[in-house]
């Protein structure tokens, strides 16, 4: 399965972006968001449910994690930037944050 960029970027991208979503541009075709839960256990959920969906989409994030900070970062490697997988894993992501909070 050959996965390519994004068609419509900008368009693909604006409601990631309206929930806080940042743009890598120009240094690189990615997206970024840092999320703050109460404590480390909660950030912990987080990454944890993030990685499980990952693992099943075969498509894994950079991140960083510090006791309750969390920052996501999507590309598709493949792609050389932004595709579908990684706006479906950036709205996951905000799903459980949501749900956590």
């Amino acid at each position: 399965m050959t996965i390519t960029k994004l068609a419509n970027r900008a368009s693909a991208l604006a409601p990631l972006f309206a929930r806080g979503w940042k743009d890598q541009l120009p240094r690189r075709d990615a997206i970024m968001k840092s999320y703050q839960f109460r404590d480390f256990n909660q950030a912990w959920q987080f990454m944890s449910a993030i990685a499980l969906k990952a693992e099943t989409a075969a498509h894994h994030p950079e991140w960083f994690n510090v006791y309750n900070k969390v920052e996501v970062t999507w590309s598709t490697h493949d792609a050389d930037g932004c595709s579908e997988r990684d706006v479906n894993l950036a709205t996951f992501c905000d799903e459980v944050a949501e749900k956590l909070k």
